[in-house]
């Protein structure tokens, strides 16, 4: 199987960091003894460097930097030792990637950074190479430089390792886009004629009485009075004592009397 260049070189590196042979170590101690911070003609891994937008051309540049790995600088008991400020680690929220491209950037203010990439660690120091474009130069595409301060703002791609990327995300014309492609399979509505069941009826809901139908009760005749606060019914005399009885509001006559008036 034939391989190009860029996967030999690779090839080659994975195999260094894995076996961790002499000339790797001879490599990370002269790292480690030079300078923190050093500007270099070529980048170590030329594969990762052209994967993230270096170029060899005028206005394009390579800084090699090293971050230390340990625990950082607490803070100093200035305002006394109370427990507010008396504790040993300090958590930047930021990853060792990002805090090496802010670092460089200070440095060289007037470029850019394109990305950075890691090449080697040891007990104390891991070491990065951050790519840099000066948006000046007509040589370099300026859309890759086109906002400023990207390491400053968690534009690059490590700066969004501790929350979700925004570079993944399409942009609304993109999103827009997408959506018009999408075919959306679903029936349209139909409001179906109701038919009535010709077979046994359907089981009654969850939680109803066995027997219970829930209907509309009919419209009922009016309230009448309760049996306690109605008259007494008029009671109805005999044909024989009919005669005899007398209207409360007429005065008491005895018969014998009426029947010698007549």
């Amino acid at each position: 199987m034939q391989m190009g260049a860029y996967k030999y070189i690779t090839q080659t590196l994975q195999k260094q960091y894995k076996a961790r042979g002499a000339d790797y170590r001879a490599k990370i101690m002269a790292w480690r003894k030079g300078p923190a911070m050093i500007r270099i003609e070529r980048p170590s891994n030329l594969t990762r460097a052209r994967m993230l937008g270096y170029k060899a051309k005028q206005g394009y540049a390579v800084v090699r930097a090293r971050v230390d790995k340990g625990r950082r600088t607490r803070r100093k008991t200035m305002g006394g030792r109370k427990h507010k400020n008396y504790y040993r680690f300090v958590q930047p929220q930021l990853s060792h990637q990002a805090i090496v491209e802010q670092r460089v950037n200070r440095i060289f203010d007037n470029m850019e950074v394109l990305n950075s990439y890691w090449v080697g660690e040891d007990g104390n120091y891991k070491y990065f190479e951050v790519l840099l474009a000066d948006p000046m130069k007509k040589t370099v595409n300026t859309t890759s430089v086109a906002r400023h301060g990207k390491s400053f703002r968690g534009l690059t791609a490590a700066g969004n390792s501790r929350g979700a990327s925004k570079k993944k995300q399409m942009n609304k014309k993109l999103q827009r886009r997408a959506a018009t492609k999408v075919a959306y399979h679903f029936t349209p509505y139909v409001q179906k004629p109701t038919i009535p069941p010709s077979g046994p009826e359907p089981p009654e809901p969850f939680g109803m009485k066995a027997g219970k139908k829930t209907t509309k009760p009919a419209e009922s005749a009016p309230k009448t009075a309760p049996a306690a606060h109605m008259h007494p019914a008029p009671v109805h005399l005999h044909a024989e004592h009919e005669h005899n009885a007398v209207h409360p509001h007429t005065e008491h006559v005895h018969p014998h009397e009426h029947k010698k008036k007549e």
